[in-house]
């Protein structure tokens, strides 16, 4: 069986190297300006699913479920995997229409009876999973350095 190579080195042993840098260069952003792998990244954090980030790809950067080749992690643009999120954390989201006619959404999720979360984005999963993520993570998110 052919061995592929990554930057010299077989490609789990590149993978898992790349991984353990990616994990010790991290930045603060926050949480309402997080899109793309960022904002998938976040919400793996908060899901406790361990992903690896691929540099290499046809896409800035993609998160890979680890362990697994070929499973995109992508919540904030996949449904059957932003979905259940929503569902399970009961947030709620509706659209905005803007002052130039188009329009964003906004997601919110209840807190208690006095309070709740309130985030916007492009499309219902942006501004569901930003919402989702503030409630577990806060309004800053430390991430890794290059997703940026």
């Amino acid at each position: 069986m052919p061995t592929t190579i990554l930057d010299g080195e077989a490609y789990p042993e590149a993978l898992q190297r790349r991984y353990a840098e990616e994990a010790k260069a991290e930045e603060r952003m926050k949480t309402s300006e997080l899109t793309g792998a960022a904002l998938d990244w976040a919400v793996a954090k908060c899901e406790g699913v361990e992903t690896i980030i691929c540099p290499f790809n046809v896409h800035p950067h993609l998160l890979r479920i680890k362990g697994e080749i070929s499973t995109n992690y992508v919540p904030s643009t996949n449904w059957k995997q932003g979905g259940p999120i929503i569902e399970r954390e009961e947030l709620c989201f509706m659209p905005i229409l803007e002052d130039d006619n188009s329009t964003s959404w906004a997601a919110d999720k209840r807190i208690d009876d006095l309070d709740d979360q309130n985030f916007t984005g492009q499309t219902p999963l942006i501004a569901a999973m930003r919402c989702y993520v503030a409630s577990k993570l806060g309004g800053d998110v430390e991430i890794p350095e290059e997703l940026k």
